[in-house]
């Protein structure tokens, strides 16, 4: 009685935080109300025995799936005004869509049949030695294998296809490299100075050391003075004077 009561009570909130994710007028609030509908479908997960994809269902997506949602929504500056502009002009085909859409759904519930073997399957006792875990494990690596590789291809192709689409090569790119980095020899980049006892920077001098890359067939230049050092001079030199 209690978990049939509890079943309910998770769908009904289910359904209306589903029902608020479409129709909320703020990005974020329908972020809000799909993350009180992921905590619910997880109780139901629950009721239901299934504990792995409960957690599963907590950790990834309102963790971090929905959290990503949140973080894009908020960081995005959306003109609600002009993007509520063209909804009169592209009402009747989102209307004729979602027309197309409830007679495939229609089509779809009114041809469903269960196996006569179906209630028999899901009446079985549980053995008692292979956890929920397992069992899961077990269908999806040993007796659906090639449909979970290929549900990962799919994924991998979808994250190559992102990151082809929204690259953008600069024109004047830094680039490293490798070889020049490790033929670089110590005293090109460091330099020891025998700094005397109470000597000032106009006394010792700061040098910098610049070395160039030989693609530019040029030498590297030592001895360069520092633009801090030199306005040091020149104001030295207008106090002196």
């Amino acid at each position: 009685m209690i978990a049939a009561a509890a079943f309910y009570v998770f769908s009904a909130i289910m359904l209306a935080a589903a029902t608020m994710v479409v129709t909320a007028r703020n990005p974020v609030h329908s972020v809000l109300f799909l993350i009180l509908a992921f905590f619910n479908a997880a109780a139901l997960f629950l009721l239901a025995g299934a504990e792995f994809l409960a957690m599963i269902l907590v950790i990834v997506y309102v963790g971090a799936v929905a959290v990503l949602f949140l973080f894009v929504v908020m960081m995005l500056d959306i003109n609600f005004v002009q993007f509520r502009e063209g909804f009169q002009r592209y009402a009747p085909i989102g209307a004729t869509v979602g027309a197309v859409l409830l007679i495939e759904l229609t089509m779809v519930l009114t041809g469903w049949r269960f196996l006569p073997e179906a209630p028999q399957w899901r009446s079985a006792p549980i053995p008692a030695n292979i956890s929920n875990t397992a069992a899961l494990a077990e269908q999806l690596y040993t007796h659906n294998i090639l449909l979970f590789q290929l549900a990962g291809l799919l994924l991998l192709v979808a994250m190559i296809g992102a990151i082809v689409l929204t690259l953008r090569e600069r024109r004047m790119p830094r680039r490293q490299i490798i070889r020049v980095q490790l033929e670089r020899e110590v005293r090109d980049t460091l330099e020891i100075l025998q700094v005397p006892i109470f000597a000032g920077t106009d006394e010792i001098g700061i040098r910098m050391r610049k070395a160039i890359s030989e693609d530019r067939g040029e030498a590297a230049h030592e001895g360069a003075e520092s633009p801090m050092l030199a306005a040091s001079h020149a104001q030295s030199e207008t106090e002196g004077h």
